[in-house]
């Protein structure tokens, strides 16, 4: 079962994945156009869901102290996959267990060695539980990259459409950030439709602010950096899309 991701939700994956270190929440909420407290509350959403499991260093080995790091790729009996990778994990010098979904060579498993003695001592340690080893090798490097999808995108025309569905017959929802100097900010809702700067057919669902979901009512006002979903059973114009990007 998977959660769906919004625009908002990629990005922030995309920036920890690149840098989780360097990387702040005001930086990537000025990218998105929402605040601060929403990519932190997105953040933790995103750990409590499962999708956010972790964050890791990436170590060079060979320049802490020169040790090995070894690749070995292993076949388990796949109704025995789970258990072995636990056991696995508990041998000393093991750093990183990966399960594939196939027959064999269903297991890859990274170690790290002072020599070749103490690799050859894991190795053994491999087959001792049940593995079967085909093929191992000396790591040269690694990189850990970002899901270029998940990536900053070109925004077109001043706005940033954060989320689309589109249902039967028709109808829309949209997610929408809200610029600063957007149409439609500093507006309550009912301002927005007696003004039409939000099409009359158009029902806003939700705000999402900092770490609030607000029920949207009609005098409820339109904040800059707030990210509104709205539903539309004919679909969304463009003239209300832009009203909550930059007005120019």
């Amino acid at each position: 079962m998977s959660d769906r991701l919004d625009e908002v939700d990629k990005r922030i994956l995309y920036h920890l994945v690149r840098d989780a270190r360097n990387t702040s929440a005001p930086e990537i909420a000025e990218e998105v156009n929402v605040s601060a407290g929403t990519i932190r509350n997105r953040i933790s959403q995103l750990e409590e869901s499962g999708i956010l499991r972790g964050y890791h260093a990436l170590v060079d080995y060979s320049r802490a102290g020169g040790r090995l790091t070894n690749l070995y790729i292993c076949t388990s009996p796949v109704p025995d996959r789970d258990r072995l990778s636990k056991q696995v994990a508990e041998i000393p010098g093991i750093v990183s267990v990966r399960q594939l979904m196939k027959g064999r060579n269903n297991l890859h498993v990274t170690a790290v060695g002072d020599d070749m003695q103490e690799l050859n001592r894991i190795a053994n340690d491999l087959s001792a539980i049940g593995l079967e080893i085909d093929e191992e090798n000396l790591l040269q490097s690694e990189q850990l990259l970002p899901y270029h999808k998940f990536g900053p995108e070109a925004s077109q025309d001043g706005h940033t459409i954060a989320d689309f569905m589109e249902l039967s017959g028709g109808a829309e929802v949209v997610e929408l950030t809200v610029s600063s100097n957007a149409d439609v900010a500093g507006l309550t809702l009912r301002e927005a439709n007696e003004r039409g700067v939000i099409q009359a057919d158009v029902l806003v669902v939700s705000i999402e602010r900092d770490e609030e979901m607000l029920t949207p009512r009609g005098d409820t006002t339109v904040r800059p950096d707030d990210l509104v979903t709205l539903f539309c059973r004919g679909g969304l114009t463009r003239e209300t899309v832009e009203a909550f990007g930059d007005h120019k």
